[in-house]
């Protein structure tokens, strides 16, 4: 297998498994809305919502980012 090959299996592997245990986590934070089991404020749930987006905002930034090899600016004079 091509070493890109291998790379974009343990991305597959890595990213199904990560992504599963993220979604896993945030039904868990979900959980925290039974009122008859927790009290909270307003303000409490736009600190975690907040805090969640401001993750998920990074994360996408992350991805959006042009790899350091093809952001090299390159000079070429103008022939006249």
């Amino acid at each position: 297998m091509a070493n890109q090959e291998v790379k974009r299996a343990k991305f597959i592997r890595l990213a199904e498994s990560r992504t599963t245990k993220a979604l896993n986590a945030i039904r868990v934070v979900g959980n925290l809305s039974n009122r008859i089991n927790y009290s909270y404020t307003a303000s409490d749930i736009e600190q975690i919502f907040g805090a969640l987006q401001k993750e998920l905002d990074d994360c996408r930034q992350r991805f959006a980012a042009v790899p350091e090899e093809e952001s090299q600016t390159v000079f070429k004079l103008s022939v006249e």
